[in-house]
């Protein structure tokens, strides 16, 4: 699907596959660019070539929300950055004030060891499975005013607003 955007190709294999494992997230497209959807470049490391010719080590897993009808992520994952690897991808990003940060230097002076993370998010799991159109239906949390009068409106109750009271 070379003419779609990278959102599009995830929602079209989602929806054909229904569940996928998407490696590389953030890190250099077809066309040169970079930064898939916005990943962090202190974060996971999406720049190093992999032996099947990509780049990144990290990756998401995906699965086809038939109530949201798109692409849903359950887990995210990968290899964290090493200084080296940060230190680029700030540069990329135009982020280099970041090295300025407490923990931005601890891990660009090797206080801080490479690490390797993800897991399922517990809440994003219990609002696939149990069809919640809102984080906020399975998760307490602080929500923009604007988008709960919307979800008010569509019959959606978060959870910590109220809407439990008689």
């Amino acid at each position: 699907y070379p003419d779609a955007t990278p959102k599009e190709r995830e929602n079209i294999y989602c929806a054909k596959h229904k569940a996928v494992f998407y490696m590389g997230i953030g890190g250099k497209k077809e066309d040169g660019t970079y930064r898939h959807d916005g990943r962090a470049p202190d974060y996971d490391d999406w720049i190093t070539a992999r032996p099947d010719g990509g780049t990144g080590l990290n990756g998401d897993i995906l699965v086809w929300n038939p109530l949201l009808k798109q692409s849903f992520e359950l887990s995210s994952m990968g290899i964290r950055v090493n200084p080296e690897v940060m230190e680029k991808q700030l540069e990329l990003c135009g982020n280099n004030e970041r090295k300025e940060l407490i923990w931005h230097k601890m891990l660009l002076d090797g206080t801080l060891p490479q690490t390797i993370g993800g897991g399922i998010g517990q809440s994003r799991l219990c609002q696939f499975m149990l069809r919640c159109a809102h984080l906020g239906e399975v998760q307490h949390g602080w929500w923009n005013p604007a988008e709960v009068k919307i979800l008010k409106e569509n019959n959606i109750s978060l959870l910590g607003l109220g809407e439990f009271e008689e």
